[in-house]
């Protein structure tokens, strides 16, 4: 490591008056647009003049560089002053920052991935620093390369409980490669922030979760200069620097006061911007320029993902769709050694322990911080750097469904993997059984839902996944099924399977995996009784394949009877109604859990709550007036 030398005089001025600059975009831009966070951008305007001309190395030419330094604004609403910093290091024009958050432009009010510079959408806050450390775990351990990563948190969002899960994951795998920067500028919202500028309390509390941390005035630029310096010696530990700043900074009647959060200045802004600009020496264009990327990384090839060997099973053999998955997940790694996998403490039970076991070195155990596991991933699949699948209880995503949302937004394509769906899995309660998991994910814009029903259409659902863009959701069960597919079985999103059918059925039954086993026991018992039934397994739920539901049902006198796993609300059932609601002649009965369930024995339950195949067989009586 080179030693630390000083910028000279030149340099230093150089970039307080770029900090200046910044000030004066972001006013103008706010102020065009007649709204936006103006003083968020003041606060943090020194910072990222260090950042981006003195301090990180990165391409104009090409911003998402795969070897250049990553920046991500946590604190979203400061979007202006880093569009800013873009602009003034010659990205764009500095005159488009007028087109803020209008409808035909990109410069949104909020940081998106329609931008060429964004890697992820920030904005809903507590997010960015797991994304931050997403990256730098690449970074370390995959690409083993020398970028580093940046991450802006603001001290509002501090008291997401995210932001300290990704504190405490950063320094448990001692990510060097990480730095966050605390801007604390005192005022929130609506109140000031919880800590104000009790900067001895933010210090103590990162030190604890074991990062190597500094104070700084946040508006003194050699000292930041040095500062970032002094990070990048640093071994074995993630760095914060906490920077004491304030809010509206340089803006007199404005500076340190409440009640200007997300407010353009008015008739504040002339005056403003003629004051900072009385502190400027210089002028653009400026004399500084990104640092030259000077870090390798890898090719990589996420092209035409395949499974090492396809599916081994035989028909009828009894296995959990939890098991497949884990077993597909091995083999996707053995073919590209770009896929990784991310659990939550439950790998011996999502059976991703079984990639784990073969590629250690491209596991990452999250512990029990499922919005961090989220965010980590999001972060890991950023620049298309790997193939990326998380794993935990399905039930237990739903506590990340902001970082998931986000992540739809950032246009990732992580995959999720949840198993323990439903009330088949039995004994453990409610509290663990996944019953609103498909409504969640099937509202996400641009996902794909996988439910699949056998062991063979499960390995063939991760291949799937690791090849679809956005984000995917494969659902799993903990109960054995028995497979009904065979080996060389080709599936689709989107195309359903007709599993059993005759020419005189009267009624289509639509189940997955646990309910469609019993779906066909309901078959086998209705047909000793002359009643035949046609029945479905849809594969995806998202996209769905309404051209075979619908010809099924014409076949089968307009009469449907899905069966699920799931609550009533948003799952299979509301899927085929919505499908067919403009289709007449159909009638549509929907088999689901409709209560909160409790414990009990799997088969015990089902009957319970009207999912068995006792409970379908009664329904089809009914709806055929046998």
């Amino acid at each position: 490591m080179t030693e630390y030398h000083r910028p000279d005089s030149k340099t230093l001025q150089s970039l307080k008056d770029i900090a200046n600059q910044l000030r004066i975009d972001s006013i103008n831009a706010t102020t065009a647009s007649k709204s936006g966070h103006p003083t968020s951008c003041a606060s943090a305007a020194e910072i990222m003049s260090v950042l981006f001309f003195n301090t990180m190395k990165y391409s104009i030419e090409k911003p998402r560089d795969p070897r250049s330094d990553r920046f991500i604004m946590s604190k979203g609403h400061a979007a202006p002053v880093l569009y800013a910093a873009w602009a003034e290091a010659g990205l764009f024009p500095v005159k488009d920052l007028l087109n803020l958050r209008k409808i035909d432009n990109d410069l949104e009010g909020h940081p998106t991935p329609r931008l060429n510079f964004i890697d992820v959408a920030t904005g809903s806050l507590g997010q960015g620093l797991g994304i931050a450390a997403g990256m730098a775990y690449t970074g370390k351990y995959f690409d083993k390369s020398d970028y580093r990563v940046y991450c802006m948190v603001g001290d509002g969002e501090s008291a997401e409980g995210s932001i300290w899960e990704a504190l405490s994951f950063s320094s448990h795998y001692k990510l060097d490669n990480l730095v966050a920067i605390f801007d604390v500028n005192r005022l929130g919202q609506s109140d000031p922030a919880m800590l104000q500028h009790e900067m001895t309390v933010y210090e103590d509390r990162l030190k604890a979760f074991g990062w190597n941390t500094y104070v700084v005035d946040g508006h003194d630029v050699e000292v930041l200069c040095k500062t970032f310096y002094l990070a990048s010696t640093v071994k074995d530990k993630p760095t914060c620097i906490l920077a004491k700043t304030f809010k509206g900074k340089g803006c007199p009647g404005v500076e340190d006061l409440m009640n200007w959060h997300g407010k353009p200045l008015g008739d504040k802004a002339d005056s403003c911007i003629k004051e900072i600009q009385g502190q400027m020496q210089n002028q653009p264009p400026w004399n500084l320029r990104p640092q030259c990327i000077t870090a390798s990384v890898p090719d990589v090839n996420l092209a035409n993902m395949k499974l090492a060997e396809p599916p081994k099973y035989s028909m009828g053999q009894q296995v959990a769709t939890r098991l497949a998955y884990g077993t597909a997940l091995e083999k996707l790694g053995r073919a590209n050694p770009r896929v990784v996998a991310l659990d939550g403490d439950t790998k011996n039970s999502t059976f991703s322990d079984k990639f784990r076991v073969a590629f250690p070195d491209r596991f990452i155990e999250c512990y029990i911080a499922e919005q961090n596991l989220v965010a980590v991933g999001i972060g890991c699949a950023c620049r298309d750097r790997n193939v990326v699948f998380c794993s935990t209880f399905a039930a237990f995503f739903t506590r990340a469904f902001d970082q998931i949302r986000m992540g739809a937004i950032s246009q990732t394509n992580v995959n999720f993997a949840g198993s323990h769906a439903g009330i088949s899995i039995g004994e453990d309660g409610p509290s663990q059984m996944a019953l609103e998991d498909l409504a969640m994910f099937r509202s996400i814009p641009g996902s794909t839902v996988f439910y699949p029903s056998d062991a063979v259409s499960a390995e063939r659902a991760v291949e799937i996944a690791a090849n679809t863009k956005g984000v995917c959701f494969i659902r799993t069960s903990r109960p054995n099924v028995p497979v009904i597919y065979s080996a060389d079985e080709v599936f689709q999103p989107g195309k359903a399977k007709v599993v059993r059918q005759s020419d005189n059925d009267q009624v289509t039954v639509i189940g997955c995996c646990v309910t469609l086993v019993e779906a066909m026991t309901a078959a086998d018992e209705l047909a000793s009784s002359g009643i035949n039934i046609r029945v479905i397994d849809p594969f995806t739920l998202k996209p769905f394949d309404k051209d075979t539901v619908l010809a099924s049902a014409k076949a089968t006198g307009g009469r449907i009877i899905t069966v699920e796993d799931h609550y009533e609300w948003g799952g299979l059932g509301d899927v085929v109604a919505g499908a067919l609601s403009e289709e007449k002649g159909i009638c549509i009965k929907k088999l689901a859990v409709k209560e909160v369930p409790r414990s009990g024995k799997a088969a015990e339950l089902m009957e319970m709550f009207g999912i068995s195949a006792s409970c379908i067989v009664k329904a089809v009586k009914t709806m055929t007036g046998n």
